[in-house]
């Protein structure tokens, strides 16, 4: 008897065995399911490096020729460089390094960045020079906020939901979009300096000298020592019209609201986001490596409908670009198709076998997944996009070698053989198959997490790695747990007696299409196998000849419809904001009376935009 023929019969006669190791699967796989992270894309570092550089008052042209052919020209020197990617804009340079997969990234990085720190003759507008590594950011939904106020306050209220936001367990990572920096515009008439023999230096020196918010050095005492600062920026409207210009010997005072216009506003006005019609702030949700998109996604749902019980009349929060509710659909998803494979494999199993041998043979299902989860949560990854994908995928394939090994065990049993013997003999005849059919399943996914490169390739090696586990899992459960619960459940169990009416008919169609139709097939094929053999070859060429002469397209993904409609609406160069705003508001426009055209049309006439 063979080693692993001497297994399955231990297995096969030692119930507490196979039932502690399917409890220890099923134990391990509800521990770590709960611990499980939950995201849109499996995480993965970029190989690059960006540089983004400040030239204000600069035209595209200028920006291409002093800043990014000068970085092009350092960085050219540095090993492992795959691909340079420069932008150049209005008052900015945006260079993209791409490094070789090959390649260290914190290398490459410091190198990178030792070129750059290095150049010494960019013009002196220049501002800030930014090395930094491309970092992918995993979005999980947004709230856009409007409501009856300036865009100033807008932003001070949207910076206080954020400060409100992060001070959640669940969400660490808010940013605002929509407005740029916040900024004091002094205007002061001309017959104002006149008048005070003032200049415009002046007053830059005088608001200069009084707005300040620097430390002044520290004062040592006996029990500890004391920072002192200066700490006198004016960050209000008041403040800066209260300062002092000009003050005379008799203490007259001229302030800085007598003789000038102060009002606020933002750096860039084109910097805006309108939502519905309204101008709204963007509190735009990211998630860290380590944190899961549903619960964030709960954490501000719950936050934003306790907000809007308090929040001053008119304000509205909508939750938008929700990226997270992609991972709910398919965890739903993956959850309905597993229910329903189950159902299906013991509905199919009940029609030739037994109910408790089709229960035994569908609970490898459950188990294998379970243990699935596990190994999932100790190898760092996650329920997201992709490994669903690649569960999905799995449960076609979980089955297929616990419904061999039934099969056999049960031509065995036919044959008159006890359930003990029928198990043994079934499954050792099979194993060579099942396992040579799981090897080969491997390879062919394996190569594939393998042979591709780049970005791509660190995203889909995700799917054939959660199929090697899940079918890994299935083999083992096929070979070590399910063997015991086949010959417990076969015990006393009479072949001849357990048919039924229904059974009757269905092995009788079965056999009538085994005998009469399949039967057929194959005698004429072996007949005439030279003419099979011809047409399978000429059914391999003229497959080829598809893809060779272009009626077979290649694409890398499928086109698929999605839910949103997005205009991109491209201006020459110092284009005026009004213009741009002209032809937004059309699209707008145009998007509404859509909207108000079609809606009627759809199911229960919801909202079509």
């Amino acid at each position: 008897m063979s080693l692993f023929k001497r297994i399955i019969s231990f297995m096969c006669a030692h119930p507490t065995a196979s039932n502690l190791l399917m409890v220890l699967f099923i134990v391990l796989g509800l521990i770590s399911i709960a611990d499980l992270k939950r995201e849109t894309f499996p995480d993965f570092s970029t190989n690059a490096v960006e540089i983004t550089i400040t030239y204000p008052g600069a035209s595209a042209a200028d920006v291409e020729s002093s800043l990014c052919q000068r970085v092009e020209d350092v960085i050219d020197s540095v090993a492992n460089i795959a691909e340079v990617r420069s932008t150049a804009m209005e008052n900015m340079a945006s260079i993209v390094v791409d490094m070789v997969d090959q390649g260290n990234i914190i290398e490459f990085f410091n190198d990178i960045k030792t070129e750059v720190e290095a150049i010494n003759d960019f013009p002196a507008e220049v501002e800030n020079v930014i090395v930094k590594r491309v970092n992918r950011t995993d979005p999980v939904v947004s709230v856009a906020v409007t409501g009856p106020m300036s865009p100033v306050h807008l932003k001070f209220y949207c910076e206080d939901l954020k400060d409100r936001l992060k001070a959640l367990d669940m969400v660490s990572q808010v940013e605002i979009l929509g407005f740029s920096d916040h900024e004091f515009l002094i205007e002061i008439p001309f017959y104002n300096t006149m008048r005070l023999g003032l200049s415009v230096a002046d007053i830059h020196d005088a608001v200069a000298a009084q707005s300040l918010d620097l430390p002044t050095g520290s004062l040592e005492t006996r029990d500890s020592d004391i920072l002192i600062r200066f700490s006198e920026e004016r960050k209000t409207l008041d403040a800066l019209e209260d300062l002092i210009v000009i003050s005379g010997e008799t203490g007259a005072e001229i302030r800085l609201g007598d003789i000038a216009i102060i009002s606020d506003g933002f750096m860039n006005k084109e910097d805006q986001i309108m939502f519905n019609g309204e101008r709204a702030g963007l509190l735009q949700i990211t998630k860290t490596k380590s944190e899961d998109s549903l619960r964030i996604l709960d954490a501000v749902t719950e936050f934003i409908e306790k907000e809007k019980a308090r929040a001053p009349s008119g304000i509205s929060f909508d939750i938008t670009q929700n990226v997270s509710k992609v991972v709910r659909d398919r965890l739903r998803m993956l959850a309905v198709n597993g229910i329903q494979g189950l159902v299906l494999v013991f509905f199919a199993m009940l029609l030739f076998f037994p109910f408790s041998f089709s229960f035994w043979v569908a609970m490898g299902l459950p188990v294998s997944f379970l243990l699935t989860f596990f190994f999932m949560k100790h190898l760092g990854l996650s329920l997201n996009m992709l490994s669903m994908v690649g569960l999905l995928i799995g449960l076609g394939l979980l089955m297929d070698d616990a419904i061999v090994i039934a099969e056999n065990v049960a031509v065995h049993l036919a044959e008159g053989k006890k359930a003990f013997t029928a198990v043994v003999d079934g499954i050792s005849e099979v194993a060579s198959g099942v396992f040579s059919s799981f090897l080969t399943t491997i390879f062919i996914f394996g190569a594939l997490g393998l042979g591709m490169k780049g970005d791509i390739g660190k995203v889909l090696y995700v799917i054939p790695v959660i199929l090697i586990l899940t079918l890994t899992v299935s083999l083992v459960e096929a070979f070590f747990i399910l063997p015991n619960h086949l010959s417990h459940a076969l015990g006393g169990y009479d072949q001849d007696k357990a048919k039924t009416g229904l059974r009757r008919k269905v092995d009788a169609g079965l056999n009538w299409l085994k005998e009469k139709l399949f039967g057929w097939i194959v005698d004429r094929a072996v007949n005439f196998r030279y003419l099979f053999m011809g047409l399978i070859i000429f059914a391999f060429i003229a497959s080829i000849s598809m893809i060779a002469g272009g009626y077979l397209k290649i694409r890398a993904f499928p086109e698929i419809e999605g839910d949103v409609l997005q205009a991109r609406i491209l201006f020459p160069q110092g284009t005026p904001l009004e213009r741009t705003e002209f032809y937004v508001d059309k699209f707008v426009k145009a998007a509404q009376e859509m909207d108000a055209a079609l809606s009627p049309l759809q199911p229960d006439k919801a909202d079509l935009v």
